[in-house]
């Protein structure tokens, strides 16, 4: 894993945890990382990242309209 350090403006109002949060989750939305991955970004359990996700307006659910229409043909 690398290790990857930005600057962050003090006007910014987040902590480290929530800031290393909202990298993770747009990670996972982009497809990026597993949940998995994410959660050990985030430096949280999956349960816990995963639980997470809603508040970042981010789906558990991390796979593209197209295939749930096939999912749901093939059903």
């Amino acid at each position: 894993m690398r290790t990857v350090n930005f600057r962050v403006p003090d006007t910014v109002d987040l902590d480290d945890k929530e800031i290393a949060m909202i990298v993770a989750s747009s990670l996972y939305e982009k497809g990026k990382l597993s949940l998995g991955q994410a959660a050990e970004l985030a430096g949280l359990t999956k349960r816990t990242f995963a639980e997470l996700l809603g508040k970042h307006d981010v789906s558990i659910f991390n796979y593209p309209p197209t295939d749930l229409t096939r999912d749901v043909k093939n059903a």
